[in-house]
């Protein structure tokens, strides 16, 4: 609650570019909007196949990933505000499927939610929604297995890891419309393979995952 009421407050009070603290009118310094857009990949959807297509924004390096750093860990939830209209802007431009879609943010355990105080994946889903016009259903699926961190996990190891790690919510309703996953950063697939798996055992196909960052190269 502290990091979201300091959300608000800088965005009347901060002056300064949270990346670099640049002087700047703008939320992130046309400086590093230039750094960022440097790491945007030119074909977001080179990933769109097998059988969890993925749909990304850009290369997880540079600024991208210093912006991601510092929207978890240093307590900057308002970058996910332009980094989502970005990642919405690109899916506008070259969309892989079309149609009505129910966005489902990848869940954070409800302890570690409480410890930072927001979901990067839900904010970035809410920009994300706000442009593109899909329905944003962040309450269809939770995560009820506190998980290691999988960085220092095998690829293996993280398939282990995360069994049986969300569930659908037993408040939710079947959804109409088919589900894209998002979360800020894909590396090999096991967070969403697993929530795939609990969304499409409950009846709701899952018809791919779009992140801000990817470590896959093409």
């Amino acid at each position: 609650m502290a990091n979201i009421s300091r959300w608000f407050l800088n965005l009347f009070l901060k002056s300064s570019c949270p990346l670099c603290q640049r002087p700047t009118g703008e939320l992130v310094c046309p400086y590093c909007q230039k750094q960022i857009q440097a790491c945007q990949l030119q074909n977001p959807a080179e990933f769109w196949q097998g059988d969890l297509p993925l749909f990304a924004w850009g290369n997880y390096q540079g600024t991208v990933k210093r912006s991601i750093g510092a929207l978890k860990y240093e307590g900057q939830p308002e970058l996910a505000q332009p980094l989502g209209t970005w990642l919405g802007k690109a899916w506008q431009q070259s969309p892989p499927i079309r149609g009505k879609l129910a966005i489902i943010p990848i869940p954070m355990h409800p302890e570690k939610q409480k410890q930072r105080g927001f979901n990067q994946a839900e904010l970035l889903a809410e920009s994300f929604c706000r442009l593109t016009g899909h329905k944003l259903r962040s309450t269809n699926l939770s995560r009820v297995k506190a998980t290691t961190a999988q960085f220092s996990l095998s690829r293996q190891a993280r398939e282990q890891n995360l069994q049986g790690a969300f569930q659908v919510t037993t408040s939710s309703q079947k959804l109409r419309e088919p589900v894209l996953l998002l979360d800020d950063i894909y590396t090999t697939g096991a967070t969403a393979r697993s929530a795939k798996i609990a969304l499409e055992a409950a009846g709701m196909p899952v018809v791919g995952i779009i992140a801000l960052a990817t470590t896959k190269k093409v």
